[in-house]
């Protein structure tokens, strides 16, 4: 089983507040995440959006483009709105040769909104459910057969955060709908990973390997924190530097065959994490568990 190291820019730009890091040049990311060591990297805000244009700038440091965020809304589209919104995005990620694209279900999310705990997120009423799945199942096999899967991103803040929440949307939807296994969000959440890992790695298409401060997950549980006051305070840092086990994260995984990217995507204040020095430690560790569970990186 061969994987691939990618990261996301979020550690140096962050998209969701843009005064972390805004003035960073673009050229600074690329430079120092291909120094780290990764040949792969997610779409952040400064990226060129025209597809030989993003190819040639990441061409230059020797990355690959290996997906970029869509905020869905699906429990308030139809399928063929869903695919009128995203399709300018669906291009760019077809024109690059991305194999997947990094779906989340926004309606409602209390992820960006500081004033708000991310406790008190959105939570999907019973009668919503079956027609949630049976949109994103259409959706799902549409998508398929454009050469782009549905990588779904269950996030803190989102109504699919819980392990229930996951296991609901994985039983209701056909293959065709894959999983975005995050490390990170799944500790936040309260919930194993490991567990995820092993009932769904079949599932799982696309890897965001994040580590947690239990610290600092402490008290913004206690305190009842925003998911953006969480992230600036230090809730999330690079793997091997926080509580999540991530040989038992990523054994199943390997287990099960798994082959595309493990995508460091910490996001931290970069004024507070130095971008280049966590980028080589998270290169380096992820690299080092990645092995130690099995997998050869390319």
């Amino acid at each position: 089983m061969t994987v691939r190291l990618g990261t996301n820019p979020i550690a140096w730009s962050n998209d969701d507040m843009p005064e972390l890091g805004g003035d960073t040049p673009l050229e600074t990311c690329l430079a120092e995440a291909s120094e780290a060591g990764f040949t792969g990297i997610e779409k952040g805000n400064k990226f060129p959006t025209d597809p030989a244009a993003l190819k040639h700038v990441l061409g230059r440091y020797g990355l690959e483009f290996v997906s970029g965020w869509y905020s869905a809304e699906l429990r308030n589209r139809t399928v063929e709105q869903e695919i009128a919104m995203m399709q300018s995005h669906l291009d760019l990620l077809k024109g690059c040769e991305c194999k997947v694209m990094v779906f989340a279900e926004t309606s409602r999310t209390v992820q960006g909104r500081r004033d708000i705990p991310v406790a008190e997120r959105p939570v999907m009423a019973e009668t919503e459910w079956p027609v949630f799945l049976e949109r994103i199942s259409k959706l799902g096999d549409w998508m398929a057969r454009q050469g782009v899967s549905i990588a779904f991103h269950h996030h803190m803040g989102t109504v699919i955060e819980k392990a229930r929440e996951i296991d609901r949307l994985m039983d209701g939807t056909p293959d065709s709908v894959g999983l975005l296994f995050d490390t990170g969000h799944l500790t936040f959440a309260g919930e194993n990973p490991a567990s995820i890992a092993r009932r769904w790695a079949r599932r799982i298409n696309h890897v965001h390997a994040k580590d947690v401060r239990p610290d600092i997950l402490e008290r913004a549980r206690k305190e009842r924190w925003s998911f953006l006051d969480s992230v600036v305070n230090g809730v999330y840092t690079v793997p091997g530097d926080g509580c999540v086990d991530f040989a038992s994260a990523l054994e199943p995984l390997a287990d099960a065959g798994y082959e595309g990217w493990l995508i460091v995507e910490a996001e931290q204040d970069p004024a507070k994490a130095h971008p280049f020095t966590y980028a080589k430690k998270g290169y380096d560790n992820l690299r080092r568990l990645a092995e130690q569970a099995g997998f050869k990186v390319a």
